[in-house]
């Protein structure tokens, strides 16, 4: 069992990491249960340290952190309430190895949790029950599992793609996608074997179609997917679509009536769907038009290369997870494209970009590989950077989120420092900036916002810790201003770059911290914002309205007023539901809101109400697509 030294020692030259996380509390509380429960679970890890009574106190100026001893007053409650906890909380006993140690006269605990046998996974919380409640160690953070995880759990020996599809047959196959997939195969490798079998027979070595009990031939998801016709998919898999939309502006418009410019809709074999998807974003690509209606808006031509968009798409369709009913979407804004598909990278985000790859579908992974629609050996997000880095481009950035279980990539359409960008960036020439920050000033003057794992993105050979140091030193200029703690960082603009940015006359997306727009407004993934379950920041960051002021009552009918200005006294908890559900339903809510109205606090407000309320159906998310964003409200309406 490694010392409190030795612990110090490893965080401060590399901070936390996917065998060690630091805890400054006194109590075991949710987080504590939840690195147990991660390090109990993840396959081949051999386990984990949590040190608890250690804190992190910022950086030394080699950009390493200092991370230094917080004395735990009561270490016999906190060993005694963690051992009963491990004990009681999960489907099965964790006796993980507890000691007490002083350090630079300060009392620490050491606690080291084995791995479980692979028999006994997943641990979960026997009152959350699965997926939910289970976790995985991924990099430096605890992330609930999915249904995805589980069959990882329990080794599943079938994809489910190689599931077959009932009430389907050959009949269903676009014959225009097997030739073009014989095409392709013949450019890359005219002696396959596969070139001169049938085409039943090279579906059948393609794990496409299957023989069913009664002899009769029968698609696969493979086969439906890749080589599936139009009709036959809306038939029989109507979710697996790619949506192009093109929206006004650079955010995503709630009312129903401003909210697209146009949309088109795309349903075929995916192996053809490749091409179609390219063309409908080059056709629709800055080339000196102006945006419709009031927001004018002259833009220079962009020529985003053409590989680049083709390896976004490719990798949207090779690793979405066909267990979610969720289209692809491609979203076009007037300053970027995001492309999104259902499904987490299954590669840690801080490991994007290195060789190799984890395969979530890997026979239609194969087929595109096989075909050169696809990089190989995991180089697609390599190609991507260096290919938008010769065009002069901003580089990509990527974001993984296992809480939403979705992946998107964005294309900034922005050149890479041209004229217009050198002179704005004069503006903060006495900050003594290097490439990546400068860099990331743009970043944020485009969207709003940036974290640790986009700042590095922005150039893939810093490091997490290069890329702290960097955000911390913004942050002690004024250029940037921090929200929230530790891994659940994110940095919005700060005072001193709102001034300066405003001398130069330049406009900033967002403004207060709003994120992004579209599906995603933040980010997520390795480097999960917030709280737990959808909780904001934490601490005393919480969003009450749009200029931070708490909310109030005055603009509630007078009917809600009245019932609102009870919620001071006693009143049954089928009252206090319905009163959140007319809330609701008159407008959204965000928690923070809610809790200042009803004079509640939030995590009981949201455990006791709203979690059980969205449970039933009662109450929605107005941005399912990202729970933990900082403007997430509550709804009666469900969104589309």
């Amino acid at each position: 069992m490694k010392t409190a030294r030795i612990l110090f020692e490893e965080l401060n030259s590399g901070d936390e990491n996917v065998k060690i996380e630091a805890k400054r509390s006194s109590e075991v509380g949710k987080s504590i249960l939840e690195t147990v429960c991660a390090f109990a679970n993840e396959p081949d890890l051999g386990g984990g340290y949590l040190l608890l009574g250690a804190v992190r106190k910022g950086f030394d100026e080699q950009g390493f952190p200092i991370y230094e001893p917080e004395n735990i007053s009561n270490p016999d409650k906190v060993q005694s309430d963690l051992a009963n906890q491990c004990a009681s909380v999960f489907n099965i006993r964790l006796r993980p190895q507890i000691k007490q140690e002083t350090f630079e006269g300060k009392t620490v605990i050491i606690v080291k949790v084995e791995e479980v046998p692979a028999a006994h996974k997943p641990v979960y919380f026997e009152n959350r029950g699965l997926p939910q409640g289970a976790y995985r160690r991924i990099g430096s953070t605890d992330q609930k599992c999915t249904e995805e995880d589980l069959s990882v759990f329990y080794s599943s020996a079938d994809s489910i793609e190689t599931v077959i599809v009932k009430g389907s047959s050959l009949d269903d196959i676009d014959e225009n996608a097997v030739s073009y997939y014989r095409k392709l195969r013949k450019q890359v490798n005219p002696a396959a074997e596969e070139l001169a079998y049938e085409d039943t027979e090279l579906l059948l070595a393609l794990k496409a179609c299957e023989k069913d009990p009664t002899g009769n031939y029968v698609l696969t998801n493979v086969g439906l997917i890749v080589f599936g016709k139009s009709m036959a998919l809306r038939r029989l898999m109507p979710a697996l679509r790619v949506d192009y939309i093109r929206v006004p502006g650079n955010r995503w418009v709630e009312s129903s009536d401003k909210r697209f410019e146009h949309t088109i809709d795309m349903r075929g074999a995916f192996i053809l769907l490749v091409n179609r998807a390219v063309n409908a974003i080059t056709d629709d690509l800055p080339k000196g038009f102006e945006l419709k209606g009031d927001n004018l808006q002259a833009f220079t031509p962009i020529d985003i290369p053409n590989d680049t968009l083709r390896e976004a798409i490719v990798n949207a369709f090779m690793h979405r997870s066909f267990r979610v009913n969720r289209p692809i979407q491609i979203i076009r804004y007037s300053n970027r494209i995001e492309i999104t598909n259902p499904g987490f990278s299954l590669k840690s985000p801080e490991h994007l970009g290195e060789p190799g790859s984890e395969l979530r579908n890997p026979f239609v992974s194969a087929i595109f590989h096989d075909t050169n629609l696809a990089e190989t050996k995991g180089s697609g997000i390599r190609s991507m950077r260096d290919q938008m880095k010769t065009a002069h481009l901003m580089p990509p950035t990527f974001e993984s989120s296992r809480e939403t279980n979705l992946f998107t990539v964005r294309l900034l359409l922005h050149h890479l420092l041209g004229e217009e960008d050198v002179n704005w960036l004069a503006l903060f020439a006495n900050y003594d900036l290097n490439n990546e920050q400068r860099l990331s000033l743009i970043f944020m003057r485009e969207l709003g916002a940036i974290d640790n794992i986009t700042y590095r993105q922005l150039n893939s050979d810093i490091t997490t810790r290069k890329a702290s140091f960097d955000l911390h030193r913004m942050c002690e200029m004024g250029l940037f201003e921090l929200k929230g703690q530790g891994k659940n960082a994110y940095y919005i603009a700060g005072s001193e770059f709102i001034l300066h940015n405003s001398k130069g006359g330049g406009e900033m997306y967002g403004g207060n911290g709003e994120m992004y727009g579209a599906n995603r407004e933040m980010y997520g993934g390795n480097e999960e914002m917030y709280g737990g379950d959808g909780e904001m920041y934490g601490g005393n960051e919480e969003m009450y309205g749009g200029d931070g002021e708490m909310y109030g009552a005055e603009n509630l009918p007078d009917e809600l007023k009245e019932r609102v200005a009870k919620t001071g006294k006693r009143m049954t908890s089928n009252d206090m539901r319905r009163l959140i559900i007319d809330l609701c339903a008159f407008q959204p809510l965000g928690l923070a809101e809610m809790a200042s109205l009803l004079h509640r606090n939030k995590v009981f407000l949201r455990n006791h109400y709203l979690n059980p309320l969205m449970e039933q159906d009662q109450l929605f998310y107005t941005i399912p697509e990202m729970i933990k964003h900082p403007n997430q409200k509550y709804s009666t309406k469900k969104k589309q």
